[in-house]
Order: C-alpha cells, then sequence, then structure tokens
C-alpha cells in the first residue's frame, strides 16, 4: 500500500556507510516524532553507501510506511544528499539531522517550540563538541571565523545542518540552484526568522567521521567562494601593492645606478622574485578556483540522480 497521508513532521537525513548505527538511529527518530504527537515521516537518503545501509533502509521502509529510503545512484556528498532529501519533504516541519546521533533527536521538541513562538528557522548550535581531535575543533573554530569575516550574510558560527525550518523556508531553500552547496550557508541567505538553540554534542554512536581532510578543505572552499568575493578584492589589492612596490623598487634601482653605476646585491632580487611570483601564484589560484565553480554552474547537470525510491514500492 503506497503512503498517502500527509505528514506534518519530516525528518530528513543522509546516510553514507551507516549500517552499524542505522537501527538505533531510527529507533530514536521514532520515539522522538511520537513524543510531538505529529503524523511524521522519515525520509532517508543513502547517499551511495558501500555497506548494507540500504539494505538497513528497505527493510524499514517495508516495516514502517512512515520511512521512506532513497538510494543515489553514487556518493553525490553530503550536500547533494541532504538537498534530495529536502525535496522530497512533504511536512510542513522540517527537521534536518545526520545519521551519526551526534545530534541528539530529543532536541525536536524544543525546536518545535520555539517555531511555535515564530521562527521559521530553529538551528541546533554546539555548545560543546564531545569525541572530536583538538585538530578538529581547532579548525571548525577557526573555519567559522573566517567565513563569518568573508560571508557577506551573516552565517551562525560553531552550527551544523541539525536544524528545523518550515515549509516556506524550505521552499525558498530548494529555489537555490547552485551547484557548489554550503547549505547552512544558503538557509543563512534566504532570511525569515531565524534562532539558535544550544545543545553539546555528542561523539559518534558508532563509526568514523565520512569527512577526511581533504572533503573539509574542499567544503570551506565551496562556503568561501559561494559567499563572499572578499578573496577576490584581496588579489586585487595585493596587485595593488605588488605595483607600488615594483614602482618603488624601479626608483631605488634608478638611483642606485646613477650613483654607484650598478645595482649591487642578488640576494634582494631574488627575494622580490620568490615574494611577487609567490603572490602572483596565489592571485591565479583564487581566480582559478572561481572560474572553476562558474564553469561547473554553467553545465548545469542534476545535483544527483536517484537508484532505487521505496516510496515507488509496495509497503506493509
Amino acid at each position: 500500500m503506497i503512503m498517502t497521508e500527509v505528514p506534518a513532521l519530516s525528518i530528513v537525513m543522509p546516510c553514507f556507510d551507516e549500517e552499524e548505527i542505522l537501527p538505533r538511529t531510527l529507533l530514536r527518530l521514532h520515539a522522538a516524532a511520537q513524543a510531538t504527537g505529529l503524523a511524521y515521516e522519515i525520509v532517508a537518503v543513502d547517499d551511495g553507501s558501500r555497506d548494507a545501509t540500504w539494505s538497513v533502509l528497505a527493510e524499514a521502509a517495508r516495516q514502517d510506511s512512515r520511512v521512506r529510503g532513497v538510494r543515489l545512484s553514487r556518493n553525490f556528498g553530503h550536500q547533494m544528499a541532504l538537498t534530495a532529501g529536502l525535496e522530497r519533504a512533504r511536512g510542513t516541519e522540517i527537521l534536518i539531522i545526520d545519521a551519526d546521533l551526534q545530534d541528539p533527536p530529543e532536541l525536536l521538541g524544543l525546536m518545535l517550540a520555539k517555531r511555535r513562538e515564530g521562527f521559521d528557522i530553529v538551528y541546533g548550535q554546539r555548545h560543546s563538541r564531545a569525541g572530536e581531535t583538538w585538530f578538529k575543533r581547532a579548525t571548525a573554530r577557526m573555519f567559522y571565523r573566517l567565513i563569518g569575516y568573508l560571508s557577506e550574510v551573516p552565517i551562525p558560527s560553531d552550527t551544523g545542518d541539525f536544524r528545523l525550518m518550515s515549509r516556506r523556508a524550505v521552499d525558498a531553500f530548494l529555489q537555490l540552484p547552485e551547484s557548489s552547496r554550503f547549505i547552512r550557508g544558503m538557509v543563512a541567505w534566504i532570511g525569515y526568522p531565524q534562532v539558535a538553540v544550544l545543545y553539546d554534542r555528542a561523539a559518534r554512536g558508532a563509526g568514523k567521521t565520512k569527512y577526511s581532510l581533504g572533503k573539509m578543505i574542499r567544503f570551506s572552499a565551496d562556503a568561501v567562494t559561494g559567499f563572499s568575493i572578499k578573496p577576490l578584492r584581496v588579489a586585487t589589492f595585493a596587485s595593488a601593492g605588488l605595483l607600488g612596490a615594483a614602482f618603488a623598487l624601479t626608483v631605488w634601482a634608478v638611483v642606485v645606478w646613477l650613483l654607484h653605476g650598478t645595482v649591487r646585491g642578488w640576494a634582494s632580487l631574488i627575494v622580490t622574485i620568490l615574494v611577487v611570483g609567490g603572490v602572483q601564484t596565489l592571485i591565479l589560484g583564487i581566480i582559478g578556483e572561481y572560474i572553476g565553480r562558474l564553469f561547473i554552474e554553467m553545465k548545469r547537470r542534476p545535483l544527483y540522480l536517484v537508484r532505487d525510491d521505496t516510496a515507488a514500492e509496495p509497503r506493509k
């Protein structure tokens, strides 16, 4: 039997290699959702997992019509999987949460209370981060301070994608078509009343983080280039500074030549070449990042492709 009832609450959960923890996660999500008294659905998106994540989701969907499993054709990344879930969420209240249980589903009740106060977006803001290395905490802190300085849109610090959104906020978000997605920044961009709920982030319930250092760097690059042109302005200012320094050096070289007949000092020449060359390379790299993203956006490929969807299958 195909589920036809439109739920009041949708829980969107991207998954990647989470077979070990998924049964516990689903139990806690069901308990948290049932405590609200609202009709609900859980939209779980398998982002090309290499383990039995899809088997767990497919079985959960067969056992309970409130669970919908969506499997992407390959690993498109967390932000794309989250977008796929949001596009399929039908509720008037939409909770975004990861499958690793670092963000507590039990916070849903408090988030709904804040929504009833008139806020369209209630985001979880981390008061502490258990189970993370000092390097992860330090780089996260540095990232949020950097994006806060660079971005022309105020992006709350120490937040992830864990948040409750109204239907109109999700519909507004889904109008944003970019391929290089930084969802917490995009949600900040759409505006509407937003408020934070502080919580202590737990350690992962099982498994290990899927964000390698390389993925974190790419994610940071998407965030910076998607929400700020200040790096380009830095490149402009650096170019102007180099031009001024080159002019001063030229004047100095002419004066030395007139007074002494030659320009002495190979060390200063080598240092100048290295500094100028390094700054030029940095500027070209910054420009290249923006050009690369323009190239990706111009191709207008789909954000993701779906391999399986349990909503199209008979349910018990």
